[in-house]
């Protein structure tokens, strides 16, 4: 059987060249876990935890799995405590995004740890390399959440991959099957970044809504935007055209201050505390209120997500899949060469 273990999965430590990302509040140790367990790498998304809370999903995660695992860190804010405290629990992976590394390298480096860096360009990818990253994710336009560039992942990918050999990329925007998974190794890349899959993880702390419209949407029905800015502006998203964004264009797409309904209490987090529209959340298992009408951050490959799935099997059906892809290029490039 062909194997999918590549230079990624040696560096890690892992079976399968597949990174489930920090999709946010919804990632959780038992997602994170489950994804390692199955032989990827499983993420925790901590930028935003206390640090007894960050104490506590590691720990929590090292009860579930013995399978090394990552924690991802957003560096718009000063992330020095909050590394501190990764390390000390012993997290094995670090992954930055969205700034500058430079400064956290020392200690990571003095930890032993492997780091990943996200990146939107090849000269970014270039300088974070040359600055000691072990490995460069390369998102494309194409993601869910957060995305820091506009080039596509099928443009942005070898481009990276020739920038920074020998050191491995991983692809990240617009996977979510083994097709994806299978070209993003044909484009050079030693694995993929995939994070709206799992988002229908039965794992996931996603709501039930969130859900629910994530497997009803088509991939022309995400939008690239601003609108999601309480808690973290000029920071660009992909989300779910819901309709918070269908009333803000009907509105003429008003700045700040003056779009429809600003400042109104939507939902509620599980303890009670108010979600305001236009805020950067995510609906959470357990929030009550009008979820629909929060940040559905989902990437393009949104319109491949069809079922809830455990998030191991989602592992083996991504790697089964890229597994036949791959093989069957094979095959037919082997018949065409015997013409």
């Amino acid at each position: 059987m062909m194997m999918l273990r590549t230079q990624l999965a040696d560096l890690l430590d892992i079976d399968l060249p597949i990174i489930q990302a920090p999709i946010g509040s919804a990632s959780c140790p038992e997602l994170a876990a489950a994804v390692s367990n199955a032989g990827g790498l499983g993420m925790l998304a901590l930028s935003w935890h206390c640090l007894e809370a960050i104490h506590l999903a590691i720990r929590k995660t090292r009860t579930l799995t013995d399978r090394p695992f990552g924690v991802n860190l957003v560096l718009q804010w000063n992330q020095a405590e909050r590394l501190e405290t990764c390390l000390e629990e012993g997290a094995p992976v670090v992954s930055f995004s969205w700034g500058d590394p430079e400064p956290y390298l020392a200690r990571t480096g003095r930890a032993k740890v492997k780091v990943m860096h996200t990146v939107a360009s090849a000269a970014e990818a270039r300088r974070v390399a040359d600055l000691g990253v072990d490995i460069i994710v390369a998102q494309g336009w194409e993601a869910g959440g957060h995305v820091q560039g506009q080039v596509s992942t099928m443009a942005l990918v070898p481009r990276v991959v020739d920038a920074v050999a020998p050191i491995p990329v991983v692809a990240a925007g617009g996977i979510a099957d083994g097709r994806g998974l299978a070209a993003a190794l044909a484009l050079g890349a030693a694995g993929a970044w995939i994070g709206t899959r799992f988002l229908a993880s039965e794992e996931a702390r996603s709501h039930s809504e969130y859900r629910r419209l994530i497997l009803q949407a088509q991939e022309t029905d995400t939008v690239y935007t601003g609108l999601f800015d309480g808690g973290w502006p000029n920071a660009p998203h992909r989300v779910i055209e819901n309709s918070t964004v269908a009333n803000w264009k009907s509105a003429g797409s008003p700045p700040a201050g003056k779009r429809p309904a600003e400042g109104e209490v939507v939902a509620r987090s599980e303890d009670g505390e108010p979600i305001h529209l236009y805020d950067d959340t995510i609906p959470l298992a357990n929030m009550t209120g009008d979820v629909e009408r929060l940040a559905l951050y989902a990437g393009q490959s949104v319109g491949l997500v069809h079922v809830i799935k455990s998030a191991s099997a989602i592992v083996h059906e991504l790697t089964e899949d890229a597994r036949r892809v791959l093989l069957n290029l094979a095959d037919n490039a082997k018949r065409h060469s015997n013409h």
